[in-house]
């Protein structure tokens, strides 16, 4: 009887032992499945944030350089009413120049980008003014001594404006960098956004789709 016992605790000694590598071998393969899941799962979410969307062009080399999106694309332009700059108070209105395609470029003259670009900006407003293309710069807030002595400086005869004190303009714009041009159709429909230099190659493309180049 005393013998029975000792090998029947033998015995279920023996059982308990093997159930225990066996549950931690099974809690290790669940433990790995999960982690495996969960990596998956991290990759098609970290996939989907840096795939740019099919068809929307892209900007030249990050995010804040080229052509960037806008929540204003396909919406009317903000208007403004703002004052010439040397032009002794008078003010110039963004809806007289429906029916026009609009360059609308916001510039400051301590902005390094916007010297250089300064020069294409001009050359391809000298190639497209006579096909009814309105190159509209608007100045910052700065005095109106440097913002002139930026342009005698470039050689710029396409017209600026000069910006409300607050930047009231840019802010409607959502410009948050200088330069940034925005581009307007005929009917007065934002149609596109550059943030950075501008090339005159640059400035073609977007006149192509509007069909003026």
């Amino acid at each position: 009887m005393d013998t029975k016992n000792i090998t029947g605790e033998k015995v279920e000694i023996q059982q308990n032992t093997d159930k225990k590598p066996r549950s931690r071998k099974r809690s290790i393969i669940t433990f790995v499945i999960v982690s495996l899941l969960n990596v998956g799962l991290l990759t098609v979410l970290w996939t989907q944030l840096i795939t740019p969307r099919s068809g929307q062009p892209q900007a030249d080399n990050s995010s804040t350089v080229g052509f960037v999106s806008s929540p204003l694309l396909g919406k009317t332009a903000p208007d403004f009413s703002l004052p010439i700059l040397n032009g002794n108070g008078t003010k110039l209105h963004l809806a007289s120049l429906k029916g026009k395609v609009v360059m609308v470029n916001f510039w400051a003259s301590w902005c390094e980008p916007c010297q250089q670009e300064a020069s294409a900006l001009q050359q391809a407003w000298t190639k497209w003014q006579s096909k009814d293309v309105v190159l509209l710069g608007v100045d910052g807030a700065e005095s109106e001594s440097d913002a002139l002595n930026f342009v005698h400086q470039h050689g710029i005869t396409y017209q600026s404006v000069r910006d409300t004190i607050d930047g009231g303009t840019a802010i409607s714009y959502g410009a948050t960098a200088n330069p940034e041009t925005f581009f307007i159709n005929q009917d007065g429909i934002v149609v596109a956004r550059w943030i950075g230099p501008i090339s005159e190659q640059n400035v073609q493309a977007e006149l192509t789709k509007l069909h003026v180049a």
